[in-house]
């Protein structure tokens, strides 16, 4: 790397965020002298990561997706959310052929499930769009229409299920249209780190109706408070009618998995999809007709109601035709977002893209290893920038985000003050080198 070559590093702390409150504010409770220095000795600005800043509607909460998304296209990208409520307002949804069409599907005796994350978080899903597949169902007049609800707990309240619950039954009634066939917590059906003995669980009950039973959706919900379970780990439960599970996901149904993030979707899409499937094994394969909400891997072989906006001129594509080398660096938890979501959604690297995997720890939850995996992270790049391959940089610590969303303030603050560290390093061993450092959350 030449003198008039210097690498540039942009480090985006995941869920690091400034508030004048330090009451149950883990980063203004941590130790953290170089971010505080660097606040203190060099330019910054405050950024907007929410609403109509980044596409969503005004009020709404971001997310790293959302984040990611807009930091590598370098404008306001409209959301997969936005999109969908304004398909849904001009009645375009109604009228959607994807949809349409799994609907379609359902004939004398099979079923239309409808499967995703029952909350208003906006995050991973909107329960308005369950609303609206409801409405549509039943302008197509079926009968056998069932719902799996995964439950929140993490972009809402941690025990906010009733609300979900009790809106989805009285809309469902009104309309004479559905019915809640299982209940979950989102952390095993939406996991996304290859933790198979969760969404095999998630699966059994769709699929076989094995697990705890309860007669009524909130009954269940009452049994796993009565556990100690929170809305994100309530067990998942077959709700039976006379003992028997009202729904199981059969040969012929349709299935609409109406989350639209992707990635804690692939898995248990992957699961109900995949005939070569094998992250667990599934005694039973039903062959049905399953549609993604949007495209959540292109390698997925579903249609897709909301495919795909391309994006051009992201900040790794003008890198790519300018012949810089870049390098894209996170841990599991985060590497998506890096790539994935950096890029536009495009999956595949450009030319000159490199990346880097840094396993995230196997743990229950992070609360349990505050720092996750953030001194490997460091050491990653400490070692490839010593390579003077790079002219630019993408790296992710997802401490503050992940250990956050735990609520467990002492490991919160461990976190933020492992980040911080990292964040020392980096910086340290990049102006060694005469380049440059942007440092920037989602």
């Amino acid at each position: 790397m030449t003198a008039t070559n210097r690498p540039v590093v942009l480090v985006i702390l995941d869920g690091w965020g400034v508030s004048p409150h330090r009451e149950g504010n883990a980063i203004a409770l941590a130790a953290t002298p170089h971010m505080t220095r660097y606040w203190q000795e060099f330019p910054h600005t405050l950024l907007q990561a929410a609403g109509t800043a980044v596409g969503l509607p005004e009020g709404q909460m971001g997310n790293s997706e959302v984040g990611h998304l807009n930091i590598g296209a370098g404008r306001v990208v409209y959301q997969d959310l936005t999109r969908i409520n304004l398909a849904i307002a001009d009645g375009s949804f109604f009228r959607n052929p994807v949809l349409a069409k799994a609907m379609e599907k359902v004939g004398n005796g099979s079923s239309l499930h409808l499967m995703g994350l029952l909350s208003d978080g906006g995050v991973h899903s909107h329960i308005d769009h369950l609303e609206a597949l409801l409405r549509m169902a039943a302008g197509h007049g079926l009968q056998r229409v069932f719902v799996h609800a995964f439950l929140d707990g993490r972009d809402v309240p941690p025990a906010n299920a009733r609300i979900y619950i009790e809106e989805l039954e009285k809309t469902a009634l009104a309309l004479g249209c559905g019915q809640i066939a299982t209940v979950m917590g989102r952390y095993w059906a939406m996991d996304r780190d290859r933790r198979w003995e969760r969404v095999e669980k998630a699966w059994a009950a769709m699929v076989e109706g094995q697990g705890p039973t309860a007669g009524t959706a909130l009954a269940a919900l009452e049994a796993a408070y009565a556990r100690g379970e929170t809305d994100e780990f309530v067990q998942p439960t077959v709700i039976v009618d006379a003992g028997v599970p009202r729904a199981r996901i059969r040969e012929g149904d349709a299935v609409i998995f109406f989350n639209f993030r992707p990635d804690r979707a692939r898995q248990i899409t992957r699961s109900l999809v995949d005939p070569a499937f094998t992250g667990f094994a599934r005694p039973v394969f039903p062959r049905v007709h399953f549609v993604c909400f949007t495209e959540y891997d292109p390698a997925i072989d579903a249609p897709v109601a909301f495919g795909p906006e391309k994006l051009v001129h992201t900040l790794g594509g003008v890198l790519a035709a300018a012949g810089k080398k870049q390098l894209r660096l996170a841990e599991t938890e985060k590497y998506a977002h890096v790539t994935f979501f950096f890029n536009g959604g495009e999956e595949q690297p450009n030319p000159g893209e490199e990346r880097l995997l840094v396993p995230s720890p196997k743990v229950p939850t992070y609360d349990f290893k505050p720092e996750m995996s953030a001194p490997e992270v460091t050491d990653a790049f400490l070692e490839r920038i010593a390579w003077d391959r790079y002219d630019c940089i993408v790296m992710n610590y997802a401490n503050s985000d992940m250990v956050g969303h735990t609520g467990v303030l002492d490991a919160a603050v461990a976190a933020v003050e492992a980040v911080d560290e990292g964040v020392g390093r980096v910086v340290e061993a990049t102006l060694r080198r005469g380049g440059a450092v942007l440092v920037t959350a989602d």
